[in-house]
């Protein structure tokens, strides 16, 4: 009986852990991807764009304050989304400085200490003995590696995430681009009159499948069941626009619109 041929997850596994592949893997760009600031800016994007027309729909108004509300919201919000998410990876960035500098103060002027530290750090790893003492001596006859490795093991910090102002610039991107797509049925309207005969009917449409889009991608990317991905993210996000249809309902009566 011939040899059964291996099944391709098995034969891509192999392939991804041959030396040369792990050691391409392992110094290579270790930055991120993006992912979370892309699905950040996206989600709430959508959200919150959609909300506003999901809210002034409800309460009646015209397409036209629709548009210039969703606009106002784009590109504020989508502002405001960015700057937070830079200002917030900046004082990551900061953080991390200010422990690295600490962390080469120590070593400058306590050696010792510092090696006890990384002695039980890994000690506490299971290592013991002549092993122990090995790791120790290869870790701290490197500078780099050494303040690397306290980063790491004693103040919790990973590698290093994209810098402060492109995770800012993919969240803005992303807000935009998902965001906008709530309002393209009433932008055509309003320049082509009656192309819609039911814009926001057609608006929720195409929203809820950008949500399900952006929910399957990131499921693809984290390995998570993309229907269930996308289903959790279009729950999120039509229980946000639910909520302001049913606030711009109940405020058209109130205000006697």
């Amino acid at each position: 009986m011939p040899p059964q041929e291996e099944p391709p997850a098995i034969r891509h596994l192999e392939d991804s852990h041959t030396p040369e592949a792990v050691r391409s893997r392992l110094t290579g760009d270790v930055a991120g991807d993006g992912l979370k600031d892309f699905i950040y800016g996206a989600i709430d994007g959508a959200v919150t764009t959609f909300a506003i027309v999901a809210g002034v729909a409800g309460a009646g108004l015209a397409s036209g304050v629709i548009i210039v509300l969703g606009l106002a919201n784009l590109l504020a919000d989508g502002f405001s989304m960015a700057v937070s998410n830079f200002l917030g990876t900046r004082a990551e960035e900061q953080g991390r400085e200010r422990i690295r500098r600490e962390e080469e103060h120590h070593i400058e002027h306590y050696p010792e200490g510092e090696r006890e530290e990384i002695r039980q750090i890994f000690a506490g790893k299971g290592f013991s003995g002549d092993d122990l003492e090995h790791i120790v001596d290869v870790i701290t006859s490197d500078r780099h590696r050494w303040i690397e490795t306290m980063l790491r093991e004693e103040h919790g910090y990973g590698e290093r995430g994209l810098p402060a102002w492109k995770a800012g610039l993919i969240t803005f991107v992303a807000f935009l681009l998902i965001g906008a797509v709530p309002l393209l049925t009433f932008v055509i309207n309003f320049f082509s009159p009656g192309t819609f005969a039911k814009p926001f009917f057609i608006c929720s449409v195409l929203t809820g499948a950008a949500f399900a889009a952006v929910g399957a991608l990131k499921g693809r990317i984290v390995q998570q069941n993309m229907v269930v991905a996308a289903a959790e993210t279009l729950l999120m996000g039509g229980l946000a626009a639910a909520i302001a249809y049913a606030v711009g309902a109940m405020l058209k009566g109130m205000v006697g619109i």
